[in-house]
C-alpha cells in the first residue's frame, strides 16, 4: 500500500528513510519501522524496492533475513536502540574511560590532530587572544556560522543528485535538471521535472529545497 500523504521532508520531523516501489513512494519513516515493513512484504512485493537515507539521498541496503525481533535487534528504534553492541558505541565507550589527570587544564573535549601551517600563519596566530588553538576554533565557529547557508546547499544539491541518479537517470530532462540544480536555478530545474512521476517530483523538490539559497545569502 503506498504512504499516505507522507511527512514534509523538509519539516523538523521528518522521516528519516524512504522506500521507493518502482517510481512510487512506498513509505517513509524511521529506519527501524520501515525494516519490518519491508520484511512483511512478500519476494514478489519486494522486487524494485529502494530504500534510502532522507538526510543524504543515499540508497542504503538492510538486511531482512531473520523473525521480527532479529530485525529489531538490527535496526533498534532511536529511542529504545541498545547500541552497545554497535562499533560506535564502542569507540564512545572507549572514550569514557577514566583516563590518569595531567596538569593543566583540561581537554574539555578537545580533539588533538596535526595540522599544517605556512610561518606566516603561525605568526600570526601567535599573536593573537588564547594562542594558536584558541583562535583557530573561533576563526572555525565564526566560518561555520557565516557558511550554514552555503553548507545546507550544497547538502541539497548533492542529496538531490544522489537520489535521483538512482531513480531518474533515465529519464527524460534528468542531465539537464542536474545542471539546473548545480547552477541554482529552480525555475529551470523544476521546469526539466515535467511529466515525471508525482512522488518522484515531489521528493526530488523537496530534497533540493534549501539548494537555491544565494551564495551571497545572509545566514
Amino acid at each position: 500500500m503506498p504512504a499516505d500523504d507522507p511527512p514534509s521532508l523538509t519539516s523538523p520531523h521528518e522521516p528519516t528513510h524512504l522506500v521507493f516501489r518502482g517510481d512510487r513512494l512506498f513509505a517513509a519513516g524511521p529506519l527501524a519501522e520501515l525494516v519490518q515493513r519491508l520484511q512483511g512484504l512478500s519476494q514478489t512485493d519486494r522486487h524494485g524496492v529502494l530504500l534510502f537515507e532522507t538526510a543524504t539521498g543515499r540508497e542504503i541496503d538492510v538486511d531482512l533475513r531473520g523473525s521480527p525481533s532479529d530485525l529489531a535487534s538490527r535496526y533498534p528504534a532511536p529511542d529504545t536502540a541498545n547500541t552497545a553492541a554497535t562499533s560506535e558505541a564502542a569507540v564512545r565507550a572507549v572514550e569514557a574511560l577514566p583516563v590518569p589527570r595531567k596538569r593543566g587544564r583540561p581537554k574539555l573535549g578537545v580533539v588533538g590532530r596535526e595540522i599544517t601551517l605556512l610561518p606566516r600563519h603561525w605568526a600570526w596566530l601567535d599573536t593573537q587572544r588564547g594562542g594558536a588553538s584558541a583562535s583557530l576554533r573561533r576563526l572555525i565557529d565564526q566560518a561555520r556560522k557565516e557558511l550554514a547557508g552555503e553548507d545546507a546547499a550544497r547538502a541539497a544539491q548533492d542529496r538531490t543528485n544522489r537520489f535521483l541518479t538512482t531513480l531518474a537517470g533515465n529519464l527524460p530532462g534528468f542531465e539537464d535538471a542536474i545542471r539546473a540544480l548545480y547552477a541554482r536555478d529552480q525555475e529551470r530545474f523544476e521546469h526539466q521535472l515535467t511529466g515525471w512521476p508525482a512522488d518522484l517530483r515531489r521528493v526530488a523538490k523537496q530534497f533540493a529545497d534549501d539548494a537555491w539559497q544565494s551564495q551571497d545569502a545572509p545566514t
